[in-house]
Parts: structure tokens; C-alpha cells; sequence
């Protein structure tokens, strides 16, 4: 990623450095340690303030629980005092190699909404697992969503070793059982580190404890990872606003992927008008080319009707527009989704109105296998749905377009966000 980074899932904002940031998530069953690991990472590797270490310090001696690391996410006061995280909070620091984003997501089955905002724009997934306890639901169902998610890489994080003992046969009945579950998910390769979040033991440095564990720390397998290349696909620019200003006249938006440089022919989806780039305008002027993450006004040759909501690709590589969606979905709502409802769909800077055709089979936490299709989608549950839009969509696979292949389920009344989906995509245009 490049500079500015923005999600259609989440709709946050950073600004970071260009080519460093790894945006790492953590999930878990309750009372893994997940905020635990999260906040030992940012203290051994020296990234807390002095003053908030002070703040942590005063908390722990005024609660008799010494220095809690958690309390470096569980900022919220309901977190605090149930113990549990609720909200996804987002934490940054850097090391000598790489920048990291570390996004703290809940436990509990009724926020998988929140796992799924902070896991939208992951580069690499940290699962926790308690040794003692092994895989649980949560677990299975946190993996099949950073699998339907397209999350690059992902470590299997083995935590309170400490309570076991430090014995290697507890940490390899994990390590089967998650390689089961990984290749029935397609999850390639995944990691599987041992730690004790509470001591820091494999953390940031390495363990004495575990002199059978041939891998390096935590912290040193997430340096390695590398974060998901957005300048090397076709580009993708939604337009967010049409500038007029006189004879000017530009399409402002953020390039989502790809580079663009004056010159490029490009096409307006779904309305299909084609031009060619005239000039790309930024706050200090014009730009030889302009690649992801970057804001920016594009200026055609061509006097184009073009409106907000309309996607910019290369004419040689751009998504073709349709009226039938069908996807990955994860339902928010308390209210079941059902064949024939019909609600909002937003995809990229468009919104448009849909109704359900059918619910496919929905994901079995249980199992991580597949249950027969439904007529409906219960609050957390994954299925594939197929809608019918009202406008033509211009979508790309998920899996190879994160921004311009997800879209987002609306309440056609109250505009209340209800669900999530991945696309499967479509074929290219001609």
C-alpha cells in the first residue's frame, strides 16, 4: 500500500509510510489473549509512551492486578469491566524493519461483525488458540472468515504455554489439528508459533522454554511477511466527485489499485464511456502517474457524462458491469435475510437497490464444512447469496480486488449497515 489507505468495509483512513505498513488482525475465542499479545508486542518492542506505561501502571496498582497489558486495546469502560474486548481498536508501532498496524477484534460470536471490520483490510491474521483448550467454533469460524476475507497470511499464535508447562506434545495436538482445518479452507502454509502472551515468552525475543520450537518469535515471523502488492493489478479508481471549476473539469477519488499515468485509455463503468487521460491532479499539481492509495482528479480529452458512482479502469482490463451479484455474505443482522427481501447494496461510491434471488450454503463453524442452502441468513452467518441490482454493478472478484470486489448490505429504509459480502466477480469486459 501507498499513503493514504481506505476500506469499503470499514471506512477508516490512515496515513502511513509507503511500502512498510503490514496491517496485522488478531482473533480468538474469549480469554485467549488476544489483547494481552497485542499490547506485550507494542511494550517489548519498546513502542508504549512513557507516560501511558505510567497511566497502565497506576490502573493495575489501583485494581491489584499489577500491569495489564490488555488495557493497552480494552479501552472502552464495558471492555474494562466484563474483561472482554468489544469494539476492534487499532493500535501502531513500528520496528527497525517495518511499520504495523495491529487491529484487536472481539471474541465473542455476537461481534463477528466487528472481527470482519478489522479483518477486511488485513494483510496477515494472528488466531489465537489457548494450548489447553485446543480449537474451539470461534476459532474454526475466525479462520473460514480470513479465508473468505483473502487475508494473505496467517500464524496460528499457540498461547499460555506457560500453563502447559512449556510441553512441545500440547503444542503439536494444536498444530494437527489446525493444519486439518487450514487445508480444508485452503488456507496455504499457515504459521503456527508457540507464546506465552502473560511473560512474553517467544513474543518479541525468543523462548529458553521451548528449545524444541525451530521458528524464530512472533514478532520476527510477522517482519517477514509481505504485504499484499496493490500498484502490480489493473487500476481501479471510483469517483467520488465531479470537479467543474470554468473550462476544468476532473474526477476526483482514490486509486484503489493499479497506477494510472496521461496518456492511459480508460472507461467509465457502468455507463462504458471511453477517454483517454488528459492529465492527474493532485494538491501540488500535476503527476507523471499516480499508483494506489492515492487521491486524485483525473482530467480526460474526452467531454464525458461521468457522475459519482462511476468506476475508471483501463479499457483493456476492466470488470464488466452486471445486475446479478452473487457472493460471500456475512449477516449483521438480528433480523434474518430472507429470499425476496430487498435492501440497498453499496459498491464502491454507488448505491444501488437489489432484491435477494437465493441463498446458497452457508458455512458450518462446527465442521468448517458446508450446510445445505436456506431461505434465510441468521445474525453472524456466512452463505453464498446471489441479489438481482437495480443499476449495473462493475465488479471484480474479491480475491484479486479487495475495495472494488466487496460491497456492503443497506437497510433501504435507514440506511443501517446488514450485511457484508465478498463477490466471486465477473468476466472481464469487452
Amino acid at each position: 500500500m501507498t499513503g493514504e489507505t481506505n476500506d469499503l468495509m470499514t471506512g477508516t483512513t490512515t496515513d502511513r509510510p509507503a511500502g512498510t505498513l503490514l496491517r496485522v488482525v488478531a482473533a480468538g475465542s474469549v480469554d485467549d489473549g488476544k489483547s494481552t499479545l497485542i499490547g506485550r508486542l507494542l511494550h517489548d518492542s519498546c513502542a508504549v509512551p512513557d507516560d501511558q506505561l505510567a497511566a497502565l501502571l497506576a490502573a493495575g496498582h489501583e485494581r491489584g492486578t499489577g500491569l495489564d497489558l490488555s488495557l493497552l486495546t480494552d479501552g472502552l469502560r464495558a471492555e474494562r469491566e466484563q474483561g472482554i474486548t468489544i469494539d476492534v481498536a487499532y493500535r501502531y508501532f513500528a520496528t527497525p524493519r517495518r511499520s504495523f498496524v495491529l487491529i484487536d477484534t472481539p471474541g465473542h460470536v455476537q461481534y463477528t461483525r466487528n472481527m470482519v471490520t478489522g479483518a477486511s483490510t488485513a494483510d496477515a491474521a494472528l488466531l489465537l488458540v489457548d494450548v489447553r483448550t485446543g480449537l474451539t467454533d470461534q476459532t474454526r469460524r475466525h479462520a473460514a472468515l480470513v479465508a473468505a476475507l483473502g487475508v494473505r497470511h496467517v500464524l496460528l499464535v499457540v498461547n499460555k504455554m506457560d500453563l502447559a508447562d512449556w510441553a512441545e506434545p500440547a503444542y503439536r495436538a494444536v498444530e494437527r489439528e489446525f493444519g486439518a482445518l487450514a487445508e480444508r479452507l485452503g488456507l496455504a502454509a499457515p504459521a503456527v508459533v508457540p507464546v506465552s502472551a502473560a511473560t512474553g515468552d517467544n513474543v518479541v525475543e525468543p523462548s529458553t522454554a521451548m528449545p524444541w520450537y525451530p521458528g524464530g518469535p512472533l514478532l520476527a515471523r510477522l517482519e517477514e511477511c509481505a504485504a499484499a502488492p496493490a500498484d502490480d493489478r489493473p487500476a481501479r479508481l471510483p469517483v467520488q466527485v465531479v470537479l467543474r471549476a470554468g473550462e476544468y473539469r476532473g474526477y476526483a477519488g482514490r486509486i484503489e489499485s493499479g497506477v494510472l499515468r496521461p496518456g492511459d485509455e480508460v472507461v467509465a463503468l457502468p455507463s462504458g464511456g471511453r477517454g483517454r487521460i488528459a492529465a492527474i491532479d493532485d494538491a501540488g499539481g500535476e503527476l507523471a502517474e499516480a499508483g494506489a492509495g492515492r487521491s486524485v482528479v483525473v482530467r480526460l480529452h474526452e467531454d464525458l457524462d461521468i457522475s459519482r458512482g462511476e468506476l475508471l479502469a483501463p479499457a483493456a482490463d476492466a470488470p464488466r458491469p452486471t445486475r446479478d451479484l452473487t457472493g460471500t455474505v456475512c449477516w449483521f443482522s438480528p433480523r434474518p435475510l430472507r429470499v425476496g427481501d430487498r435492501l440497498l447494496v453499496r459498491h464502491g461510491t454507488q448505491v444501488t437497490r437489489a432484491v435477494v434471488r437465493a441463498i446458497g450454503d452457508r458455512f458450518d463453524p462446527a465442521t468448517a464444512g458446508r450446510l445445505p442452502g436456506a431461505a434465510e441468513l441468521e445474525l453472524n452467518a456466512l452463505a453464498e447469496v446471489t441479489l438481482r441490482t437495480m443499476a449495473e454493478l462493475p465488479v471484480d472478484a474479491y480475491r484479486q480486488h479487495r475495495a472494488t470486489g466487496a460491497f456492503l448490505l443497506l437497510d433501504e429504509h435507514d440506511g443501517d449497515t446488514l450485511g457484508a459480502g465478498m463477490a466471486r466477480g465477473q468476466d472481464r469486459a469487452a
